[in-house]
């Protein structure tokens, strides 16, 4: 399956190395998926753990605490870190 791959918010610079899509083996979990974003990330370079994850639409929280997720063909996992400021 084949899934689309948003990084976005201060992090935006660091997403360079990753791609845009995803193939996974059907039935793939978000934990999996992470997984395989973090090991294509060069060493120092990877997404904070703070970062907020969504898939399709549907927050499901952070790198480090997310809600357990079965993606599909055509999903949007999006990664957005946190921007603070004022």
């Amino acid at each position: 399956m084949n899934i689309r791959v948003v990084i976005t918010g201060r992090g935006y610079p660091a997403a360079e190395p990753f791609p845009g899509h995803l193939t996974l083996a059907d039935g793939c979990s978000l934990d999996e998926a992470l997984q395989t974003l973090a090991a294509l990330a060069p060493a120092g370079r990877g997404l904070a753990a703070s970062c907020l994850v969504a898939v399709s639409g549907t927050h499901l929280g952070t790198i480090r605490s997310h809600r357990p997720s079965v993606l599909g063909d055509g999903d949007e996992l999006m990664i957005i870190a946190p921007v603070a400021g004022g």
